[in-house]
């Protein structure tokens, strides 16, 4: 893969390819068809996964323990034409294992008897209703298959469907149908299109005249609802339980911009050239706010160049449209002419005033850096996104909501595919509602917050769930200038904690890590220095357990057997045993299963390395029994588990080592220590990014202002931090906290695992590993007059994450209390009482490690009234 997967994306395709192994040995054993799905919201990367699965399907996989299938052939079906191009182009953006040619769409020109192991075939379903190309000379009757007859009206040997029945019935070939519901477009379908569909769908999977069901279907679905109607009629057919991807782990990645800020009139009136301007005069801040980014990054050459959509009616007037270029081009003189584009169905070049404003492809929005205003209607493009589209304002009536929501659905991923640490303005999107009141705006943020179904209408999961933030009377807050030097310091000198991964492989870790350290002239040859440390290790393993090898070698090279001799006369059976010396092929078997063991870059290069000098390599005999030697290592009991330890080891030290040359990387390569590090099973020590810009609402969703408080490390101009996400309790904690001696400053930790948060893991009632952020960090300065930090968490007992959370924090508490002035866990009792429960006491831990009602123990001896 060119692009490294995410945690939940692994996991994800780790599921997909358990599902498909399945389903295959359900097919070639039992002749039973099978099908399951893959739901994600939108913006997950259910493409990239998809490369993932399909280089794993053709060509295996050793981190999945996965052997590629020979026979597999993939027909990928969708449901508009412009998504097979789309789809096909991002396939092999991604998949680097699998080449160009392996991916073909089906013209109408297409003609074979079967389709190819090994290749992706796209299919729309419009090519299969009836009277095209590929069906044509089909009998309407649902009679003999054309494919019999000896000549064809149209010259065509085979339809569509002879392709699809030929390879089903193939036994050298396995057919994976991947139905693509992932981008229904924005459109509603009419009754007689979803029925046309339906009908197609339903012949494809369960088959007709003559063409068997398709062995496998495999859905790629926004909601798994339209992927189960789908499935609902399909006869005979064992569903797999869905693979779903939480949404929360998605907005955790940084994948998809975290804030939505809205703004919308707070009066009755016209307001839509107002909040024009003001969406203009964002749209320039924005442009400013990423060149100055990516000049701080060493990226002056390639800044994100920020786009606004102009969402306007289906049938917009001429008038209008000209009022929105006039009020765009006043507020924003420099503006350039080629700036404008518009997506409307009709392409035809609009001319309003003295601009021209050209029509373009909706896929190409994103890599036309010049466009920096795109009109729009109802729609833009099934399949569409461009994660510079920063700002959407919308001349949509207020009735039209679900327009709006679907379009800023589009709109959600982040430029970079990564969060831009500790600023909130760089990773949102605004949107701006001229003619929505103040209910109908709720109502929108009630669906980006995943609080409100959106319904089957094209672009589904756009919700963030949780991380996301939808903004109110939105307001900036930067560093506090009240806050000193030495409160920052103890901010950035605080652990945090990086989430452990399920599939974590230490020997591929350190040499990733090698590769970027080399890369960025961190450790000169790290890879060298990596690969001769792992030999010494694998040089003692070889020799501590000699006897062992010579062991394992001799029964890869023995095969042994049984003849059974059964007597005719005595009519009595004797088994006879034998033994067969293994050939090449056997030897090169047990060499791979060790490259599963060791990795097989580091097999290969250990048994050049035992082979000898360049020179020798020619000697056939002596490279096979170095893979021999490699092979039978690879079997002794211990063997991985100590290379692993050593491994991990040398990148522990080495990450130790380096830590403040890393730091002083610029983001984008700093991301990728920050994954390596957190490439371990355990939790690992990672560094707080300092916060610069963090933005808040100031109103509630009701429009009455929320209270504020003083000394927070960011601030308004005034001073103040807005605290309306808190519950009251919440606030008593903040004002218990404000008035203690020798308080300096306090901080909201964020809520969402951001770089600029104080993160804990700790593993939730099913044994995964979780990621907690305690709310609240306050610094107070100490008898010794050295500033402390303490970690204030208020939660609820009702929440089923209770307990499991307060174990992350003991524990947490355990091995970095020290570093700390108090750790402690709040919460709100019978009759309003707070308890606290002091986490740096062993007392207090060895109770909580313990206990399994969270309610019971904050009203034990161990808590006291806070």
């Amino acid at each position: 893969m060119r692009f490294t997967l995410k945690d939940y994306q692994l996991d994800a395709v780790g599921e997909v390819l358990s599902n498909l192994h399945d389903a295959m040995d359900d097919y070639r054993r039992k002749g039973r068809p099978t099908a399951f799905s893959l739901t994600a919201t939108t913006g997950a990367g259910k493409t990239v996964m998809a490369a993932a699965v399909l280089e794993a399907l053709f060509d295996g996989n050793d981190e999945f323990e996965f052997e590629g299938d020979k026979s597999a052939v993939v027909l990928w079906f969708t449901d508009d034409p412009s998504l097979n191009e789309q789809t096909r182009f991002r396939l092999i953006e991604s998949a680097d294992r699998l080449p160009y040619a392996r991916f073909e769409v089906i013209e109408n020109n297409f003609n074979q008897e079967k389709f190819e192991a090994g290749k992706v075939y796209f299919l729309n379903r419009q090519k299969l209703a009836k009277g095209t190309l590929l069906v044509k000379g089909e009998p309407e009757d649902g009679s003999t298959p054309f494919a019999e007859f000896s000549v064809r009206p149209d010259l065509r040997l085979y339809t569509i469907w002879d392709t699809i029945r030929n390879t089903i019935e193939d036994d050298n070939l396995t057919l994976i149908v991947i139905l693509d519901e992932a981008h229904r477009g924005m459109k509603r379908q009419s009754k007689a299109e979803a029925s046309e569909k339906q009908t197609i769908v339903r012949r494809l999977v369960n088959g007709s005249n003559g063409v068997p069901a398709v062995p496998i279907v495999w859905g790629i679905s926004a909601t798994v609802e339209r992927f189960n109607v789908a499935m609902q009629e399909s006869k005979g057919r064992t569903t797999y339980p869905p693979v779903i991807v939480d949404p929360a782990r998605v907005q955790e990645s940084g994948l998809l911009k975290d804030d939505v800020r809205l703004d919308f009139p707070s009066e009755t009136g016209s307001f839509d050239t107002v909040l024009l301007t003001r969406a203009t005069r964002k749209l320039v801040e924005s442009t400013t706010l990423w060149r100055e980014y990516a000049e701080s990054q060493g990226d002056i050459n390639e800044p994100v160049v920020p786009l606004m959509v102009l969402q306007v009616p289906n049938t917009p007037t001429h008038e209008m449209l000209i009022s929105a270029v006039d009020a765009i081009t006043e507020e924003w003189p420099s503006i350039p002419r080629d700036a404008f584009a518009h997506v409307f169905g009709d392409r035809a070049t609009l001319e309003l005033g003295d601009i021209e404003v050209p029509y373009v492809k909706p896929e190409q929005v994103q890599d036309l850096a010049n466009v920096r205003i795109l009109f729009a209607k109802d729609a833009i493009s099934t399949g569409w996104d461009c994660p510079r589209a920063e700002i959407l304002i919308s001349f949509r009536p207020a009735r039209d909501e679900t327009h709006i929501t679907q379009l800023l659905g589009r709109m959600v991923r982040t430029p970079l595919a990564r969060r831009v640490p500790g600023n909130d303005r760089l990773n949102g999107v605004d949107c701006l509602l001229p003619f929505f009141d103040r209910a109908t705006a709720k109502s929108v943020a009630d669906v980006l917050l995943g609080n409100k179904s959106e319904g089957d209408d094209g672009t589904g999961g756009s919700g963030g769930g949780n991380g996301r933030r939808v903004l109110v009377a939105p307001v900036d807050m930067k560093a506090n200038p009240a806050i000193s030097a030495e409160i920052w310091e103890c901010f950035d000198s605080l652990p945090s904690e990086s989430l452990p991964k399920k599939t974590a492989r230490p020997i591929k870790r350190l040499m990733s890590l090698a590769h970027a350290l080399a890369a960025d002239g961190i450790e000169v040859q790290a890879g060298k220095k990596a690969y001769q440390e792992l030999f010494s290790v694998l040089d003692g393993l070889l020799a501590r357990h000699k006897a062992r090898v010579e062991e394992s070698a001799q029964s890869i090279l023995t095969v042994r057997g049984e003849t059974i001799v059964a007597g005719l006369n005595t009519h009595g059976m004797e088994n006879i045993s034998f033994t067969e010396l293994a050939d090449d092929r056997v030897v090169e078997d047990a060499f791979k299963a060790a490259g599963r063991v060791l990795t097989l870059d580091l097999a290969r290069r250990y048994a050049a390395y035992l082979a000898g000098p360049e020179d020798d390599e020619s000697d056939d005999d002596g490279l096979r029994d170095s893979y021999l030697q490699v092979a039978a290592l690879a079997l002794v009991d211990g063997v991985k588990d100590a290379l692993e330890r050593e491994a991990d080891e040398i990148a522990i030290n080495w990450l130790s080592l380096h830590r403040v040359a890393i730091k002083d990387l610029n983001h984008e390569r700093q991301a990728i220590y920050n994954d390596l590090v957190a490439e371990s099973k355990d939790p690992q020590r990672i560094d707080i990014a300092r916060p610069k810009v963090r933005t808040e609402s100031t109103k509630t969703a009701d429009g009455e202002p929320v209270p504020f408080r003083p000394l927070h490390l960011l601030c308004d101009s005034d001073g103040n931090f807005p605290v309306g996400e808190l519950n009251g309790w919440e606030i008593r904690v903040v004002d218990a906290e404000l008035a203690r001696p020798g308080i300096v400053g306090w901080y909201r930790n964020p809520s969402r695992a951001s770089q600029d948060a104080l993160t804990i893991a700790y593993k939730d009632a099913g044994d995964k590993w979780r990621r907690m952020c305690p709310d609240f960090l306050f610094f107070s300065r100490g008898n010794d007059s050295d500033v402390k930090a303490s970690i204030i968490d208020p939660h609820g007992i009702h929440f089923g994450d209770a307990m499991p959370k307060l174990r992350g924090l003991a524990n947490f508490a355990e091995t970095y209390g020290s570093e700390f002035h108090r750790i402690e866990a709040v919460a709100e009792v019978k009759d309003g009482v707070l308890r606290v429960l002091d986490l740096t006491k062993q007392s207090v831990r060895e109770a909580v490690a313990s206990a399994s009602d969270a309610e019971t123990l904050y009203l034990s001896a161990h808590a006291s009234n806070y």
